[in-house]
């Protein structure tokens, strides 16, 4: 699969490979900040990296949070990073209408959890040729989701990952179920397990998504034990003022030791 991602380095060096960046695109200088931070520590300790950024953000919960710098512009930013750095990108769209235009700015596609069972999105996505990464559903059993797979497929298009981001419990919680990482890997995909949103707290009364950062470590060292191919988080030099998904992302600075230690374990497993 990584073989069909342009771009894409460290293919042969056994380790898993990572999606990460900001959560939305908030400027050039803050992305271009982020993606070559990253790629100076994938580079060092050779894991496939693949850029992420929102160009959009549609499923705010308050009419006033943030959406996006503008999508032509957020776009452009994400291609220009992928050029200039020589690395894939990789962003959420929405619309069948949106999966053939961000086709032509990035490597990536991604179908965000909520949309996972959308027919027409999951279609259009598949034929614009591009890898297509799909969330599962926070509603969703990690079986049902080879149906999802199955319509990318039968769309006429076989490159397609699938994004563990864990399960609802109850109203205001998330949780892992390890168990579906090689339900899912059955299917003959790869599995990712995104780190950062499995920590949400959604639907508080604020209408802003709460986080438990302080668990990132934990949940990514048992993704790696459990076998997942890939792991997602969202990272920025300052979560605090992060215009989006701030409370649970990782901060940048210490992904590099993170990493570290992921990828001792990815040797102790193999």
């Amino acid at each position: 699969m990584l073989a069909k991602i342009n771009k894409i380095q460290h293919q042969r060096s056994g380790n898993f490979f990572l999606i990460a960046g900001p959560c939305a695109i908030e400027g050039e200088v803050m992305a271009m900040e982020i993606a070559e931070r990253i790629l100076t520590i994938t580079n060092k300790l050779k894991i496939p990296f693949i850029f992420k950024g929102s160009y959009k953000k549609a499923n705010r919960s308050r009419l006033d949070s943030f959406t996006g710098i503008g999508d032509m512009e957020a776009l452009e930013i994400l291609k220009k990073i992928g050029e200039r750095l020589n690395i894939p990108t990789i962003t959420d769209i929405h619309t069948p209408e949106e999966a053939t235009i961000a086709a032509q700015y990035v490597d990536v596609l991604q179908i965000p959890a909520f949309l996972c069972r959308q027919t027409d999105l999951l279609v259009a996505a598949a034929k614009t040729g591009k890898v297509v990464n799909l969330k599962k559903g926070q509603f969703l059993s990690p079986e049902s989701m080879e149906h999802a797979v199955t319509k990318i497929k039968e769309s006429g298009n076989n490159t397609v990952m699938l994004t563990d981001r864990g399960t609802m419990f109850g109203y205001q919680d998330i949780v892992v179920d390890y168990r579906g990482i090689p339900t899912m890997q059955g299917f003959g995909v790869p599995v990712i397990l995104d780190i950062t949103h499995s920590l949400q707290t959604p639907n508080q009364s604020s209408g802003v998504t709460g986080g438990k950062p302080e668990m990132i470590e934990p949940i990514a060292k048992a993704g790696i034990a459990a076998g997942v191919d890939g792991i997602f988080l969202e990272t920025h030099p300052h979560p605090k003022n992060a215009k989006s998904d701030g409370e649970n992302m990782l901060l940048l600075e210490k992904l590099e030791d993170l990493l570290k230690k992921l990828v001792k374990i990815k040797r102790a497993v193999i």
